[in-house]
Formats: structure tokens, C-alpha cells, sequence
């Protein structure tokens, strides 16, 4: 399985906003039904784009300045970086196929 990063206060500079491939981030909790529905998804993507997209993720209880900073109104909340910049959101269960789709057109 490839390495899922844990975002936090102090490693989202380097690891989201200078990363030099395309980042998913997950906005979850660990109390969230939807979140843990979504898990093993995040789980499979990490894997099948290793080495082309950093798969992350933001536990939204610790992590409060961020879902501050990027609106998250609902969990999941996935959300995709270029270059730093945000340039997608997906609130709620997504399907795989859409994320794959996206995913596939950046790499």
C-alpha cells in the first residue's frame, strides 16, 4: 500500500502547497460514517497513482486552521492541488471513476 501523508499544521507548506506533482487531500474524521465509507478508495488511489499524485490527508478535529482557511463545510471533503493552487473540490461520497477521471487527466 503506498504512503497516505498526514497533513498538519506544520508540514502543509511543504508537503501540499510545494509539492511538485498533483496532491489529493482528504478532509475527513474519524467519527464520520461517509469518511469511513470513503477510506478504502483514498486507500486504492494512493496506491494505483503512487509516484504521480501525493494522496494526503487532514483530520478535520486536529487540524482546524485549514478547514478554516478551505471553507470545509462537509467530510469527506476531497480536494485536489496543482502546483500549490487549489483546483478541484469534491464534498461528500464520490465515486472512484470521477476522482480516477480527474486524476487521469492531470498525470
Amino acid at each position: 500500500m503506498a504512503k497516505i501523508v498526514e497533513i498538519t499544521d506544520t508540514n502543509f507548506q511543504t508537503e501540499i502547497v510545494d509539492c511538485s506533482i498533483p496532491v489529493l487531500l482528504d478532509f475527513w474524521a474519524e467519527w464520520s460514517g461517509p469518511c469511513r465509507e470513503t477510506a478504502p478508495m483514498i486507500d486504492q488511489l494512493a496506491g494505483e497513482y503512487r509516484g504521480r499524485v501525493k494522496v494526503a490527508k487532514v483530520n478535520v478535529d486536529k487540524v482546524l486552521a485549514l478547514v478554516g482557511k478551505y471553507a470545509v463545510m462537509g467530510i469527506p471533503t476531497l480536494m485536489l492541488f496543482i502546483d500549490g493552487e487549489l483546483v478541484e473540490t469534491f464534498v461528500g461520497v464520490v465515486e472512484k471513476p470521477l476522482i480516477s477521471s480527474k486524476l487521469n487527466s492531470l498525470v
